[in-house]
């Protein structure tokens, strides 16, 4: 009799150790793809005529995007969309060893919106919701090309809350650079955009 309890014990204790691995991983696990960019452009534009654009990325934003975010960027141009002095763009950046598909909305110089579009991680999802998001609302760029504010990190999450403040930085920088802002230094306001 004993030896069944003590076995009926065993059983429940391992039950009970699965269930808890199985709810740990699935609160843990992120992946997933949670918006399409084309749906994001027609959420940030739902009541405005937005036209999409291309920014050249000439040898000058090229070599200060890299520096926003610590290597080297990719590709010759980055599109995005743009009604009036609002615009919205479609970034990536590596987390720990996966990239991180942000949708940024600026709108006069500051955020307006941060939006993890994909996110490919096994942890650190936690920066996807709007909790955290919602920190980034009316940041801007300062001289040094960070974000004027601190943002409060999330244990666990610290390389994934790094590449989300990169690409809102450089979502910033793109808009000034569009835009023709005062945003960035005047060196940099004066050279081709090539934006179309």
């Amino acid at each position: 009799m004993l030896k069944e309890l003590y076995r009926a014990a065993l059983v429940t204790a391992a039950a009970a150790c699965f269930a808890i691995t199985s709810l740990a991983s699935f609160s843990v696990s992120a992946k997933g793809v949670y918006q399409s960019g084309a749906d994001f452009f027609a959420e940030v534009f739902a009541q405005q005529q937005a036209e999409s654009k291309i920014l050249w990325l000439t040898p000058e934003i090229r070599t200060q995007a890299a520096a926003i975010v610590g290597h080297p960027v990719r590709g010759l141009r980055i599109r995005y969309h743009q009604s009036d002095k609002k615009t919205a763009w479609i970034l990536e950046e590596i987390g720990k060893e996966m990239p991180i598909t942000i949708g940024v909305v600026v709108e006069e110089d500051v955020i307006q919106l941060v939006k993890i579009l994909a996110y490919r991680e096994s942890r650190g999802g936690e920066v996807r919701y709007p909790a955290y998001t919602a920190q980034y609302k009316g940041a801007a760029l300062q001289e040094d090309y960070q974000l004027n504010r601190n943002i409060d990190g999330i244990t666990g999450a610290t390389l994934s809350m790094w590449a989300v403040n990169k690409v809102a930085a450089l979502a910033l920088y793109y808009h000034a650079v569009v835009n023709q802002s005062s945003a960035i230094p005047p060196a940099l306001v004066n050279h081709r955009t090539h934006a179309k």
